[in-house]
């Protein structure tokens, strides 16, 4: 808060130096118009319109009191010195009525109003920076009033014009610099209160994806290891099954004692995880492990890839949720596996030629391919592609980028289907 209210009187001050001085400029023009100002009058009022450019310069630096007295002194000094100029004869009438001659020329009334309101009017906007500066300009407005009352003159403009316009500029400014005071507080108060709905927000979406994360956790161990002891073990060898059972209490001992996993595959956590890894050594485990359950897998394609931790993690956890859902559903006993790749992306074909089924009989609520698969992938800007209808087998496509590239949540969902039977998947095989 702090800051920002010293980048506010920062801005004020700056605004009061360059409007000050584009008033003096003015002023000095007006002041040096031919036939306007008596010389001696013109030196003298320079003088002083000098002093109070070069005390709005320092104002426009901090602002100090010091400087804004300066400023008024040498200004209202400067309007009396017009206000009682004797030189500016503007007629031949004039000259004939030398009562007349002691009326300031239009030159000087006009300098006169362009310091009074512009010059000093300026200060105004400091007002509400504290309050020495708040009584130093209250008595600065009223001696400037007075001064432009005594100067100007009846003949030149209408007597109230100086006046007016020098009451308004000041109205007006001061005006705007209590606007911009009071406007700060709120708008600080809007951006905190934006922070903590960000912060509020924030700390749900890590709720709900450590929520997810435990989701895919239990379902990918515990819950695949309960669902083969329900089904007596059909289809794979006691031995698989005790290694299977023994990886998952050995995982839920390391995470009781404050570990914290990440995904090697399905069914398989690691709880130290590295940069980056090869694709190549992680694909034969995946393929020993699905060997011992009954599962053969063939793969084709690309060899030795580097991916990002973060990536070959999702990767490797979605494959092998897709391997263990053939090995559940498609009643058969091979699947095959092709890996390619390009410049930006790396892609996985999972294809069996089993029973098949159709898209829309699954309930998208279930957790399996919504979740180990696509949401997986998506959180490291993947993509998964689902193909199959009764009969006919199932293909299954993983995308993953090869650098750590998040993409939109839209953009990565992709749901066209220019296809009979392809969906992006949202339910569970």
């Amino acid at each position: 808060m702090q800051r920002i209210l010293k980048e506010r009187d920062r801005l004020l001050r700056r605004t009061v130096r360059y409007s000050g001085l584009a008033s003096c400029f003015l002023a000095a023009v007006c002041i040096v118009l031919p036939g306007g100002v008596a010389p001696l009058t013109l030196v003298s009022t320079l003088a002083l319109v000098a002093i109070t450019a070069i005390a709005h310069y320092f104002i426009g630096e901090r602002g100090a009191p010091l400087w804004m007295a300066i400023c008024l002194i040498a200004g209202n000094f400067a309007i009396l010195l017009l206000g009682v100029d004797p030189g500016a004869v503007r007629d031949a009438g004039e000259a004939l009525d030398p009562a007349l001659s002691h009326d300031p020329s239009v030159a000087a009334v006009a300098a006169i109003a362009v310091i009074g309101s512009g010059v000093l009017g300026a200060l105004a906007l400091m007002a509400t920076m504290s309050r020495s500066r708040l009584l130093l300009i209250a008595v600065g407005f009223a001696l400037t009033c007075l001064s432009v009352t005594v100067a100007s003159a009846p003949r030149a403009l209408p007597s109230s014009t100086p006046l007016l316009l020098t009451i308004a500029a000041w109205a007006a400014i001061g005006t705007a610099g209590w606007w911009i005071a009071q406007s700060v507080p709120r708008v600080m108060q809007r951006i905190a209160s934006i922070g903590r709905a960000h912060r509020a927000e924030r700390l749900a979406s890590e709720a709900e994806a450590q929520r997810r994360q435990d989701a895919r956790l239990l379902h990918d161990t515990v819950l695949a290891t309960l669902t083969l002891l329900a089904h007596s073990g059909v289809g794979v060898s006691a031995d698989a099954l005790r290694h299977q059972a023994a990886n998952d209490a050995k995982l839920l001992r390391q995470l009781r004692l404050g570990g914290v996993p990440t995904p090697l595959r399905s069914g398989t956590y690691n709880l130290q995880p590295v940069a980056e890894s090869a694709l190549g050594n992680t694909l034969e485990s995946v393929k020993q492990r699905f060997g011992r359950m009954g599962l053969d897998v063939k793969w084709h394609g690309s060899g030795q890839i580097l991916l990002p931790s973060a990536v070959l993690d999702a990767f490797l956890g979605a494959l092998g949720e897709c391997l263990e859902n053939v090995r559940r559903h498609a009643q058969v006993s091979e699947a095959d596996v092709t890996i390619t790749d390009d410049e930006h992306t790396l892609r996985a074909m999972v294809t069996d030629a089993g029973v098949g089924f159709n898209l829309g009989d699954v309930d998208p609520a279930r957790l399996g391919f919504a979740e180990s698969v696509v949401g997986r992938l998506r959180e490291v800007g993947g993509n998964a592609r689902l193909f199959s209808s009764p009969g006919s087998g199932t293909t299954v496509v993983l995308e993953v980028p090869k650098h750590d590239e998040v993409f939109g949540h839209d953009e990565a969902a992709g749901y066209d289907e220019p296809y009979g039977h392809e969906r992006h998947f949202g339910g569970e095989r």
